[in-house]
């Protein structure tokens, strides 16, 4: 049996699209997104979901949708939708046309997508939660706050310093403090 070599194959990324109509309106939604592309989609819409600590649900699934029309389909958003992600979902979400869109993914790629995003979420949450993250967290604020402590040492006046005392001590009734 002859050795196949990878290059021999002459493989190609597949980027068969596929033609639906929505409404009247045809545009192609991609069956596959390169995996560089998944990555950017997941990342993108954890860091928009992210507040106070928290990835948002609400969020999470508006930018997860809103990520996947922008990137699967070769519909145009201008820079100026795309500021306002809620009303482009809100349309988009209102005329079934996410639906759509989704629908006409393959059921895996978009599993996979799904996949991807809840177990980062997961992983971060749970490191976030470690000793590791802590002590990252410490190491990572030790330099800052370390120059906080140099900058007080620098400016401090014993002057002021002297005043302080004598107002601690008339406030104690002329005794001393230690």
């Amino acid at each position: 049996m002859a050795k196949t070599t990878y290059a021999g194959m002459k493989l190609k990324v597949n980027t068969q699209p596929k033609e639906i109509d929505v409404n009247g309106n045809q545009f192609n939604v991609f069956q596959y997104l390169p995996i560089e592309d998944k990555y950017d989609l997941v990342m993108v819409t954890l860091q928009n979901c992210f507040e106070n600590g928290i990835y948002n649900p609400i969020k999470k699934d508006m930018f997860f949708h809103l990520y996947i029309a922008y990137m699967y389909t070769d519909i145009a958003f201008t820079d100026k939708q795309k500021e306002d992600p809620e009303k482009v979902y809100n349309t988009l979400e209102s005329n079934g046309i996410l639906t759509e869109i989704i629908n006409a993914i393959p059921e895996e790629e978009y599993n996979k997508l799904f996949e991807y995003m809840n177990e980062t979420i997961e992983l971060s949450m749970r490191y976030s939660t470690s000793m590791g993250a802590m002590v990252s967290s410490i190491i990572d604020d030790l330099p800052s706050k370390a120059q906080e402590a140099v900058d007080i040492l620098n400016n401090f006046d014993p002057d002021q310093f002297k005043a302080v005392q004598d107002f601690a001590k008339a406030a104690n009734g002329g005794r001393d403090i230690q």
